[in-house]
């Protein structure tokens, strides 16, 4: 078989370009199929949506040469706050508080808007020779063979390579089309994406605030403005998000409390239904899943992202250095070492996070009392504090080599 790319990867979001960049950087030749316009979106004005980056995500960039082109518009995250709320009540007595100090690493985090890493993406794939972009693009259907897979594009082009990733999302068309099925559950919930522009600066801040209906998750951007992840319940998103943006912002003040002073809508309102889904094997003939495509999680602790890049960063790793073994890095063998890298946590991150939203979205008073407790007896215990500080960071555990910051 001729080769087109050793990889191609169908997805142009974030998780398709980090990979594209880090298997290019690495040798490997690679082709990213972009369903989106790439200019229209990197040129796009601030829409309201951000993303929460991991320390070990940041390291990801850095090794990748992408944090440069966007750390100017990062927003560190020096403190998190957590804790129940009602609306109009306010954070309940005992809440967890995490603050950078605690950890040698600097930032816990940083909060980036899409649009600014988007656009840095890009940049640096038209930078990359060993990288094709193929934007406004989509694949319509796929062959896996003992020496390759051949891939149909939408504009009637045939490409092959050795490996197909698939990086395009929970409804994925690459794992559809290699019969992965999915397993999973509706939460009866829907995430209300926004930002908005607040009178006093929020320090660094991230708050997180477990309501009955669901946890509202307040996290600091660049200047006077936070992003807004709000889940609620179906009936009740689809009714406020028919809202005019004044009679929005009424339901969302007393839920967001005063403590930032008047609130604005700054950019636009979206919404998405949240379910946990997970496909039932990472892996296929020629093909692996990454990010979305492989879970699908509930955003309350903001890890979608930051999952997607740990998987970029394992499959990046085995596939490099079965390259440089001289092995065939679409062998099945090959791509079961990712799946058993990375399934596994994923699954438990992914029903860990599942259990905390089912264990706070409900207003049961002897829940309440127990996780208020519970809560107030982590954030007294110093060591526990920098474990859960270290685990969302991305720091603990067996990190890929590009999520500790080395190049492959």
């Amino acid at each position: 078989m001729t080769y087109d790319a050793d990889v191609i990867i169908t997805g142009g979001g974030l998780n398709g370009p980090a990979l594209g960049l880090a298997l290019a950087q690495a040798g490997l030749t690679v082709a990213v199929i972009d369903a989106q316009p790439a200019r229209a979106r990197a040129e796009s004005n601030f829409d309201g949506r951000a993303y929460a980056l991991a320390i070990a995500s940041k390291r990801l960039l850095a090794a990748t040469g992408v944090w440069d082109r966007v750390a100017a518009a990062a927003q560190p995250i020096l403190e998190i706050k957590a804790s129940d709320g009602r609306p109009g009540e306010g954070p309940a007595p005992f809440f967890l508080h995490f603050e950078a100090a605690e950890i040698e690493e600097g930032p816990m985090g940083f909060m980036l808007e899409d649009r600014h890493l988007y656009a840095a993406f890009l940049a640096a794939m038209e930078a990359e020779a060993n990288l094709t972009h193929l934007p406004a693009t989509t694949v319509t259907a796929q062959e896996p063979g003992a020496a390759g897979v051949t891939v149909t594009l939408s504009d009637g082009r045939t490409l092959n390579a050795r490996v197909l990733a698939g990086c395009d999302g929970r409804a994925s068309g690459t794992a559809v089309r290699a019969g992965i099925s999915r397993t999973g559950w509706g939460y009866g919930q829907t995430a209300i994406v926004c930002a908005v522009a607040h009178e006093r600066p929020h320090g660094g801040i991230a708050q997180q605030f477990f309501m009955p209906s669901g946890p509202l998750a307040i996290l600091p951007l660049k200047g006077n403005r936070s992003s807004i992840v709000w889940s609620e319940t179906d009936a009740a998103a689809r009714a406020i998000a028919e809202l005019n943006d004044a009679d929005f912002l009424e339901v969302l003040r007393p839920r967001f409390g005063d403590f930032l002073g008047e609130i604005e809508l700054a950019g636009g309102r979206f919404t998405y239904p949240l379910n946990l889904t997970l496909a039932t094997s990472y892996t296929a003939p020629r093909l692996a899943l990454v990010g979305d495509a492989a879970h699908g999680v509930h955003p309350i602790a903001g890890q979608g992202l930051n999952l997607g890049f740990r998987d970029v960063g394992a499959l990046a790793e085995v596939l490099v250095d079965a390259h440089r073994r001289g092995e065939d890095i679409g062998a099945s063998d090959v791509l079961d070492r990712y799946q058993s890298w990375r399934r596994f946590d994923s699954t438990a991150l992914a029903l860990g996070m599942d259990g905390v939203n089912r264990l706070f979205s409900n207003d049961n008073p002897l829940l309440r009392a127990a996780r208020d407790v519970g809560m107030g007896l982590v954030g007294s215990v110093p060591g526990l504090r920098r474990a859960f500080i270290r685990q969302a960071a991305g720091l603990a555990g067996d990190p890929p080599r590009l999520l500790r910051g080395q190049r492959l």
